[in-house]
């Protein structure tokens, strides 16, 4: 098991093409942690810098506090799974997957044992006697899988592992290789764009946009205070709603509706230079709070759709040219072109900035 630690790390690829700005985090021994972002955010470039498969531009990577930059995938005592397989087309899975053991010179009978238990793990002893070929883009993604996990690693690297397997296994794989993860004891850092994934497995998130971090902190962080509006957009699933709205106070916030605006109390203080600034007001979902009837703190909205999952509705509703989601139980009486009024409670508003974004309340440093 290993520390992980990025300290000031850039990657500026050919044409100025700046892929990592400047990235700061550290991962403990034995942590699951996942580096989450949209395509193209640079959580790859860092994943592949880590695993000493990119040069560093600028900037320290250190294990266990000391300096890697200048050692090779090898040499870091990583292992490593990848969104595309690898995998040697000559070989049966079953050496594939032995490929790493047999290079360390480990004993026959030792790797037989350790890649019957893994490919048991990952639903693979059916077909370790094909070759890759053969088999479909899911299971060979589980096959690069479980070459690495076999390793024993002191960090595990993993890129998209999932990615083209079905749902029901997906579902199914990434408890397993939580499973393995606490086992192992060794460190993981997971790269995927998928949230779902992220907060499942995770002990904490690095979220990145644009080649940066824009938060590091467990999921029950981000959700409950993002740093930035885009963190609470990207978090949650339907994302949270955003209005326009104008700083009326430091307990209370004005927003539009019609020709009156509306009054929303807020429960912590906003800062006293923000007063009477834009702000946009954020609130999730599963916070909106709909009454069918005029309320003094609602705001007036249609019924554009209604989605019936089960336990619950999803209400998308438009306020003017805003489209907001609302999350509501299936006892609810309500129609598509409905009118309904909508507000949100003081201790589920979320205000950020509307220059950079950042949040004014609800952020936990």
């Amino acid at each position: 098991m290993s520390t992980v630690e990025a300290k000031h790390v850039w990657k500026i690829y050919e044409g100025n093409v700046t892929a990592v700005r400047d990235a700061n985090f550290f991962c403990d021994q034995e942590q699951f942690v996942a580096i989450l972002g949209p395509s193209g955010c640079g959580k790859s470039s860092t994943l592949r810098m880590l695993a000493g498969l990119e040069d560093i531009t600028k900037g320290e990577i250190l294990f266990d506090g000391k300096v890697v930059n200048h050692l090779t995938s090898r040499e870091r005592n990583i292992a490593l799974a990848f969104e595309s397989y690898a995998l040697y087309s000559p070989l049966t899975i079953f050496d594939n997957i032995a490929f790493p053991l047999q290079a360390r010179g480990m004993d026959k009978g030792e790797i037989k044992r350790k890649v019957h238990e893994i490919a048991d793990i990952l639903e693979l002893k059916d077909v370790l006697k094909r070759k890759p070929g053969k088999l479909s883009g899911g299971q060979q993604q589980r096959v690069s899988l479980a070459r690495a996990l076999v390793r024993d690693p002191s960090v595990l690297l993993l890129d998209e592992p999932l990615s083209h397997m079905d749902q029901r296994v997906r579902t199914i794989i990434r408890a397993r290789i939580r499973k393995i993860h606490d086992e192992l004891s060794a460190t993981t850092i997971y790269v995927t764009h998928d949230q779902e994934e992220a907060v499942a497995l995770a002990d904490r998130i690095i979220l990145m946009n644009f080649g940066e971090i824009q938060q590091v902190g467990p999921a029950d962080d981000l959700w409950h205070y993002p740093a930035n509006q885009f963190v609470a957009g990207f978090i949650g699933d339907p994302p949270m709603n955003f209005l326009s709205g104008r700083l009326e106070s430091e307990y209370s916030v004005a927003l539009l509706n019609g020709a009156t605006p509306v009054t929303w109390n807020i429960t912590e203080k906003i800062p006293s230079t923000a007063i009477e600034a834009d702000v946009q007001v954020g609130v999730r979902p599963d916070k909106i709070k709909i009454s069918t009837k005029a309320t003094e703190s609602g705001i007036k909205a249609k019924v554009e759709v209604i989605e019936f999952l089960g336990e619950f509705l999803i209400l998308t509703l438009s306020i003017d040219h805003t489209e907001i989601k609302a999350i509501i139980s299936p006892d609810f009486t309500v129609r598509e072109q409905d009118d309904v009024w909508v507000r949100g409670e003081p201790d589920d508003i979320h205000i950020f900035d509307t220059q950079h974004g950042r949040a004014l309340i609800k952020f936990k440093a």
